[in-house]
Parts: structure tokens; C-alpha cells; sequence
């Protein structure tokens, strides 16, 4: 067996795929942008006062490097941070006028842009994808 009939090439080459159709589409659009800031503002958007770690948590990223993501986002003015209530040590996290206005904005570019990403598929096939990716990621006992 070679690697090209591996899950986890496959999912690494769709991976790569999905990046570069999302930079792209983002660039195209005028925005800058990558799909970790996207997803963090999404968990933010959708939890506003989420500490940090629990945007990590959401979105499947490393608790470790999720500080620089919010830097940036917090840098270009999108999303704000302030000291928790509950926990001094917590920063929590929201999103501003602006962060909120742009996300609107992006949202149905990526929403469009999913069909992209799997442009070789028919759209009932795009859905059966949809179906076992999940199934496979929930079969894993990893949780977001």
C-alpha cells in the first residue's frame, strides 16, 4: 500500500486543499485572514466572554499557540480581551464591532467556498463526506 490509499495522507492533502482554496478565496475578497482566526472568531462570535483556552478547545487547536491567533486577531482590531471575572488569570474574549462586521461579511464567502473544497464530489457524495468525516472524527473519543 502506498500512502495515496492512507487516511491520513488523504486527510493531510485535503487539509492542504482547504487552506489554499480558503487563503485564496480570502485574499481574492480582500481580507487577511487564515481558517484557524476564522474558526476562533467563529467560537467567539457564537461564546462571547470565552476565556482563551476554551476557543482552543472549540476549535481543536494546541492550547499552547492559541495566544498568538487572538494577538493577531486583537491586532487587527477584531477581537478585544479582558481579564476574567471569575478567574484573574483568564483572559476572556470578544469580539468587537468591527471583528463582528467583518465575520458577517466573510461568512457566506466561506460558506461558498465549502462546495470548492470538494468540487470533485456530486453534492450527494459532498454530504455523505460531511456524514463520515464527523462519524470519523466522533469515533476518535476526542472531543472539541
Amino acid at each position: 500500500m502506498n500512502v495515496f490509499g492512507m487516511a491520513g495522507h488523504l486527510i493531510r492533502r485535503l487539509n492542504q486543499l482547504s487552506t489554499q482554496v480558503f487563503m485564496h478565496r480570502m485574499q481574492a475578497a480582500g481580507y487577511d485572514l487564515t481558517p484557524v482566526q476564522f474558526a476562533a472568531l467563529d467560537a467567539i462570535r457564537a461564546n462571547p466572554g470565552l476565556d482563551q483556552a476554551s476557543v482552543a478547545a472549540r476549535i481543536a487547536y494546541d492550547k499552547a499557540t492559541i495566544g498568538g491567533v487572538i494577538d493577531r486577531l486583537e491586532h487587527k482590531g477584531f477581537v478585544e480581551r479582558s481579564v476574567s471575572k471569575s478567574d484573574r488569570r483568564a483572559r476572556e474574549v470578544r469580539l468587537t464591532k468591527d471583528g463582528g462586521k467583518t465575520y458577517d461579511e466573510i461568512l457566506p464567502i466561506v460558506k461558498d467556498l465549502q462546495a470548492e473544497i470538494l468540487a470533485g464530489l456530486e453534492p450527494e457524495e459532498q454530504d455523505l463526506f460531511i456524514r463520515l468525516a464527523i462519524k470519523a472524527i466522533g469515533a476518535t473519543g476526542v472531543s472539541d
